[in-house]
């Protein structure tokens, strides 16, 4: 009965191999309708085991991503779908199988999904795998080179729902990477990105990732002057300093900030006729370190007069009540607030350093 027991596993493990090399014969020997096969079969057998992890592995050294690259550039719909499901399945949660699919040409033959528009299911699953392979860090600046933020940002707006999320996430992943140099999206991405932010939960890690993007790309004067043309472009941003995480708050905080060091007197007015006030008084009592020097630095910007140095405790409060009545007279429970926002962010100024 013990031999019996101990030999159970050995059999499953042997029965699984042998599934597994004879999967990759066929993907790398058969006929395209044999290849197709075999690539569905890639993906069932990885979703349906419970250590997906090492079947992912015994895969790629049985050698099988390089002809599923190869498949990617197949003009036959099937063989791509197949194919793009099979590196999906092979790049998830396995670095050493997303730096390898990149490094066989996977990103071209991609790139070229991401202009088709006769096809929105191979579309929208090729943006899932530049958002997929753009986690690893060696494959972001073979991804930027070739030329595919443009394409994520056309996605933005004519995606699939699903499409336009993970576009976000990839165009996040490709702007943070520590290699250089640094890439912007294009001016374009701010109203596509900003109909996004106005969607989603403001406290999401999804509006983190959008309200960064939007930062990076007002940091040119063609971004500024997009959201400046976007309905409730400004607006958004002043939404998300009130309801957002602190992440989103900042990231928020910085790009109205942006706006109004590059012209205080273009932007003032702007930022201030869409309710700013409230959310940036509480995120100087609130917010971290950052924030609430962003905080009060662009509160100082709303200012009518600009001084030179940063402002006492005094100043502060009387530029508070000075801008907030300017915006809605302190009425009741309003006035309370912004007492108290005021104390806390007196307080914080007379902390020593």
């Amino acid at each position: 009965m013990g031999e019996e027991e101990a030999a159970a596993p050995f059999t499953r493990s042997s029965y699984k191999q042998t599934l597994i090399d004879q999967i990759s014969g066929n993907l790398i020997a058969g006929d395209l309708t044999v290849k197709i096969h075999a690539a569905r079969e890639i993906r069932s057998l990885i979703r349906h085991h419970n250590s997906s992890h090492q079947i992912r592995a015994k895969f790629a050294s049985a050698g099988v991503i390089q002809p599923l690259v190869l498949m990617l550039y197949s003009r036959n719909h099937d063989a791509r779908h197949a194919s793009l499901l099979a590196v999906l399945n092979l790049a998830s949660r396995n670095e050493r199988n997303k730096e390898q699919i990149v490094t066989s040409g996977a990103i071209p033959p991609l790139v070229d999904l991401l202009n088709s528009h006769n096809n929105t299911t191979l579309r929208e699953l090729a943006t899932a795998a530049i958002l997929t392979l753009s986690t690893a860090q060696p494959n972001k600046q073979t991804i930027i080179n070739s030329g595919v933020i443009p394409l994520l940002v056309q996605i933005l707006s004519c995606g699939t729902v699903q499409a336009r999320v993970d576009a976000v996430t990839a165009l996040y992943n490709l702007t943070t990477s520590k290699q250089q140099p640094t890439v912007t999206p294009d001016a374009k991405a701010i109203p596509p990105l900003i109909n996004l932010l106005k969607e989603c939960k403001k406290s999401s890690k999804f509006a983190e990732k959008t309200t960064f993007l939007i930062k990076i790309v007002l940091k040119s004067e063609e971004g500024r002057l997009t959201i400046t043309n976007t309905v409730d472009g400004i607006l958004t941003l002043v939404e998300t300093i009130e309801d957002g995480s602190l992440t989103s708050t900042e990231h928020a905080v910085s790009a109205l900030l942006a706006l109004c060091l590059s012209c205080r007197s273009k932007y003032r007015e702007l930022i201030l006729n869409q309710g700013a006030i409230p959310g940036l008084l509480r995120l100087t009592a609130y917010g971290t370190d950052q924030g609430q020097d962003m905080a009060r630095t662009l509160l100082d910007l709303l200012r009518d007069s600009h001084p030179e140095k940063r402002p006492s405790s005094t100043v502060v409060e009387k530029m508070v009540h000075d801008i907030a009545a300017r915006v809605d007279g302190l009425e009741n429970t309003g006035k309370c607030l912004v007492q108290d926002l005021v104390q806390r962010s007196a307080s914080k100024i007379q902390t020593p350093t």
